[in-house]
């Protein structure tokens, strides 16, 4: 009996992981997907100039949203210490650059062909992968990524507006991303000994770290790109005395505390491979979207592409059905 309830309790635990997983990944999917819309909405129909600046505001903006819920007592936060602080330096560093470069993409290239070269990340981080936490991938989830990686190049073979400024600048963001995925990981396993509970660090205290210990990083690079100065401020733009830019930025401040706590969960939750797959295959109804919204010129080829990494999608499907019942 005791053989039974232990056999019902292992696969009861099972689900409960599995659920979590399958609504963190929802949850991540439909807050990236918004995030790059809402801020090529906001980079690109309001001629703001003063990118560092949003930035910051969306991170303060996550910054209050956390410590707001806390007040309320939903949760409480781990006390910061310099231990601590010294470990998530190195996160906070990437994850502006990682934005940050995200941002210049944005702002040079269409939303579909962001999307589609995003997926290059994808073959950084499974070799990371395999050279940092010893995971190995089945042949399908190599299959999977060089759709694609094919999908990238018809892509970039298509592109009716190229910018060779944008596609440096996405190359980076790939770099950052990848970089951010297994470092994150990577500290997130060996927090929890600095913790005052010696536990795994919470979502949320996470999401806080990430976005106040981010502020210096984003100063400076307001400094160096003159946007606290009497001529470049970002009070100079008369994009932020509309209340159109104002509702459309503060949204981008509520995205950026749901994708910050999401992508964390989600992170946690699975490897970093799966998170940046599940990233990939979410850039497809972005794409389109993006395609919808914003009136990119584009070709039947160009949506060709598309239609491939539609096929990497069941690809990827395919490989974790098989992997599970292994």
């Amino acid at each position: 009996v005791k053989d039974e309830e232990s056999l019902e309790n292992g696969h009861s635990g099972k689900g409960v992981m599995k659920t979590r997983g399958m609504v963190s990944g929802m949850c991540y999917a439909l807050a990236s997907c918004s995030m790059m819309l809402m801020n090529k909405h906001v980079l690109s129909s309001f001629g703001f100039h003063s990118m560092n600046s949003l930035l910051l505001y969306q991170t303060l903006m996550c910054v209050i949203l956390v410590k707001t819920f806390e007040a309320l007592g939903f949760y409480k936060l781990e006390r910061m210490t310099w231990p601590l602080i010294k470990a998530w330096l190195p996160v906070n560093f990437i994850f502006v650059g990682m934005i940050w470069s995200s941002f210049f993409a944005l702002k040079f290239l269409g939303v579909a062909m962001v999307t589609v070269l995003k997926n290059c990340t994808n073959l950084l981080v499974v070799v990371g992968d395999i050279a940092l936490f010893g995971r190995r991938q089945s042949k399908l989830v190599w299959v999977s990524l060089a759709l694609m990686l094919l999908s990238g190049v018809c892509g970039a073979a298509t592109d009716l507006s190229f910018d060779a400024v944008g596609y440096t600048w996405q190359l980076v963001n790939c770099c950052f991303t990848a970089a951010y995925s297994l470092y994150l990981r990577f500290v997130m396993n060996r927090v929890s000994a600095l913790t005052a509970s010696k536990s795994n660090l919470d979502e949320f205290s996470m999401v806080l770290f990430n976005n106040l210990l981010s502020t210096p990083f984003i100063l400076v690079l307001m400094l160096y790109f003159g946007e606290l100065s009497p001529e470049g401020s970002v009070l100079n733009e008369p994009a932020i005395y509309t209340h159109s830019f104002q509702a459309a930025a503060s949204l981008s401040g509520l995205l950026g505390f749901g994708i910050s706590f999401s992508s964390l969960w989600f992170l946690h939750e699975s490897s970093p491979t799966t998170f940046s797959l599940v990233g990939s295959l979410n850039k497809i109804p972005t794409a389109v979207a993006g395609l919808m919204f914003f009136h990119a010129p584009t070709s039947t080829e160009n949506l060709m592409s598309i239609g491939v990494g539609l096929l990497a999608g069941v690809a990827f499907t395919q490989a974790k059905i098989m992997d599970g019942k292994k």
